[in-house]
């Protein structure tokens, strides 16, 4: 059940225009930052943003990016990711200037020359507080719907909850999507698979507990309108390893061959015949 939507106006919706829109390529990354402590017991927003940039994401997708109880104040704090040059996309209920910068901990920043269209964000069913967010984008690689969320501790949960996800995307337009969070999943992708048709999860690495991972928890999953460029990896260079219990995950991504050829065809099938 969708519980809040916001239509992006153009009033904010255009960011300046950078090198970023003429590539035909976009790396997103996934990051539970664990509210910005890390494994020294040090909440340091500085050290979470350094990783951050290190990793050379466009967009990225986070995870237990507020605070856990009510009013859920930020532990990343906006005027600190925007003036490290991202943009924070406003899913916070209270609204830009609320104390939150997500929904239920996830939260999305994104570089400049991302066009914002609407932003979503459900409930998710289980017996933990869990949810999703959406959004749709123009990003170099044309519209783009982005979802992140921050699955269970319990497998039906996590079923049940990707299945919330599936019959979200049955009434929603055919367009490239991607699915990136924190997924809690020990065992095989392919049980994810099955709970969500419309996506495919990519093999990813073990990226938990970030010292010595044992756990792929973080995850991608496509549509058929794209694939992976460079597989999913771990960003390793310090302090990721530091900055929280899990490592940030990257993906670069690319329109699939079919896509890009229907794309680049469509005016040509628009115009008046001779």
């Amino acid at each position: 059940m969708i519980v809040w939507s916001r239509n992006i106006g153009d009033k904010c919706s255009v960011w300046p225009k950078c090198d970023l829109m003429r590539r035909k390529c976009l790396t997103i990354a996934t990051w539970n930052l664990q509210k910005c402590i890390g494994m020294d017991l040090r909440r340091n927003p500085g050290r979470t943003l350094d990783v951050l940039g290190d990793c050379g994401a466009d967009l990225a997708v986070l995870q237990e990016a507020d605070k856990r109880l009510p009013p859920r104040p930020a532990a990343l704090p906006r005027d600190m990711a925007e003036a490290a040059g991202w943009q924070v996309l406003p899913f916070g209920p209270l609204g830009p200037g609320g104390p939150s910068i997500g929904w239920c901990g996830n939260a999305m920043l994104a570089r400049p020359g991302i066009v914002v269209g609407s932003l979503h964000h459900l409930d998710l069913p289980g017996l933990e507080p869990r949810g999703a967010i959406r959004a749709e984008l123009t990003t170099p690689l044309g519209p783009l719907r982005v979802i992140g969320t921050h699955l269970g501790l319990r497998r039906r949960d996590r079923l049940r909850q990707l299945h919330a996800l599936s019959l979200m995307l049955e009434d929603l337009d055919d367009i490239p999507t991607v699915l990136a969070g924190d997924l809690n999943e020990w065992g095989r992708v392919t049980v994810m698979d099955h709970a969500i048709r419309q996506l495919d999860f990519l093999d990813s690495p073990r990226s938990y507990p970030s010292p010595r991972p044992l756990g792929a928890l973080d995850r991608f999953a496509l549509s058929h309108h794209l694939t992976a460029t460079r597989a999913p990896h771990a960003h390793t260079a310090q302090p990721a390893r530091v900055a929280s219990d899990h490592l940030p995950v990257l993906v670069t991504l690319q329109l699939a061959a079919s896509t890009e050829r229907a794309v680049r065809t469509k005016p040509e099938a628009m115009k008046d015949p001779a």
